[in-house]
């Protein structure tokens, strides 16, 4: 395990070292995407370049351009989200425009066509791409569109996605200075990672379909320490069994309307109050859906109760796992990103309340803007890196310097 972490540790210092070395490289076709192709969902991050590019550039990929910044909708499930949008962003050397789009990953047959009407083809032959979709659709992108997906990390994307926002955007992360899942009120307060004297180590809780959370150490130094199946996908799947809902947003406004206290059973439902040996409250719950072993009961339950409850058990199982996990990994910031969280006030105020009140004020809960796009900024990222794109975008001399180094490494392995 030593070895494998030094020669992984050397592999990124020659990638590092190798970039800024390299003079042969030369920017990528537009347009420039970057996907995450996840199991409910499909986030894409497009770069539109300011209008000071060169005059056939512009032409070449004008009707693009148009389509997905003149559009919020497109069809009847993508959307862009507006209010996510960054202006004046700095990348690769150029600046330009930020712009965030998701659609169902059910619905990719319906990208894929899309794509293909509007000739993405004759612009560029390659994607970047993570998530288990990469793998998944791969055939499908190659045999109906004639493109290929650079498969990437999805772990390392999202890392790499989070600290460049970070680093670009003063107001991507925030916490709660007094949470309280009763009120809708609460204060956000910004946190800049980067001013931090010190901004690692931090916990990094991914949720989405389901959940991973990462201990990450440093810039390269990073680890899955732990995850769960039960995540976004099974809160939607829930729903839909429990209430009829069809939509995510559909199941975050009937929970936001119900009450969890007709369905779970709480410990004062069990103790008639606090139960103060231990220091619980008689409002903590006690057991999820504890209720719904009356008849009485779920004749009362309403789906908006059903929904409440459903989004409090998982969020609190979540949060339960996420604290067990910083004390395990001595780290006191948890940063919880993931489209779980997106239009989701009420997680992330039981999420606050949850690390503020049983780590006794130790373990702070971190946010960020753009929680679910991380993965898709993070893979339109690598078009930085040469050596991950290598056969595609690098020139024939690029290429044997890198083949040289990789020698050299495995010699001094050896």
């Amino acid at each position: 395990a030593t070895i494998a972490a030094m020669a992984s540790r050397q592999l990124s210092e020659t990638k590092l070292r190798r970039r800024s070395m390299s003079t042969s490289y030369r920017l990528p076709p537009l347009p420039w995407f970057g996907m995450d192709i996840g199991g409910t969902l499909t986030k894409l991050v497009y770069f539109e370049p300011s209008l000071d590019n060169a005059e056939e550039e512009r032409e070449k990929v004008a009707h693009i351009r148009k389509y997905l910044t003149s559009n919020v909708a497109y069809g009847t499930t993508g959307l862009r989200d507006v209010y996510l949008e960054m202006p004046n962003v700095s990348f690769l050397g150029r600046s330009g425009t930020l712009h965030f789009i998701r659609f169902p990953t059910c619905s990719m047959s319906i990208f894929i066509d899309m794509a293909k009407d509007k000739n993405l083809k004759d612009l560029a032959d390659m994607i970047c791409a993570t998530g288990g979709g990469a793998y998944k659709f791969e055939s499908d992108f190659q045999s109906r569109l004639g493109m290929s997906l650079l498969k990437l990390d999805e772990l390392e994307c999202l890392l790499n996605g989070l600290i460049f926002l970070a680093e670009r955007h003063p107001l991507e992360c925030y916490y709660l200075p007094e949470p309280d899942p009763s009120r809708s009120d609460c204060v956000r307060q910004p946190y800049s990672l980067t001013r931090q004297s010190d901004c690692y180590p931090f916990l990094a809780v991914n949720i989405g379909s389901g959940v991973s959370i990462i201990a990450v150490r440093g810039p390269r130094d990073w680890n899955r320490v732990s995850g769960t199946s039960l995540g976004g996908g099974t809160f939607l799947g829930l729903c839909c069994l429990l209430t009829g809902c069809e939509t995510f947003e559909d199941a975050i406004a009937l929970a936001e309307r119900g009450d969890s206290n007709k369905v779970d059973k709480l410990v004062m439902d069990i103790y008639g109050g606090d139960y103060e040996l231990f220091g619980l409250r008689g409002d903590l719950v006690a057991s999820s859906f504890g209720h719904m072993m009356s008849v009485d009961k779920r004749a009362e339950a309403k789906p908006e109760d059903l929904a409440r409850a459903t989004l409090v058990m998982l969020t609190n199982n979540i949060g339960s796992i996420a604290r067990m996990c910083a004390s395990t990994q001595g780290i006191d910031r948890v940063i919880f990103t993931g489209n779980f969280l997106r239009c989701n006030e009420l997680s992330v105020r039981l999420l606050a309340h949850a690390m503020d009140y049983w780590s006794r004020g130790s373990i702070k809960a971190l946010f960020v803007q753009h929680e679910g796009y991380l993965g898709a900024l993070g893979s339109l990222m690598e078009l930085v890196d040469p050596d991950s794109i290598n056969n595609a975008y690098c020139t024939s001399e690029s290429a044997q310097t890198a083949s040289d180094d990789s020698q050299k490494m495995s010699s001094q392995n050896e």
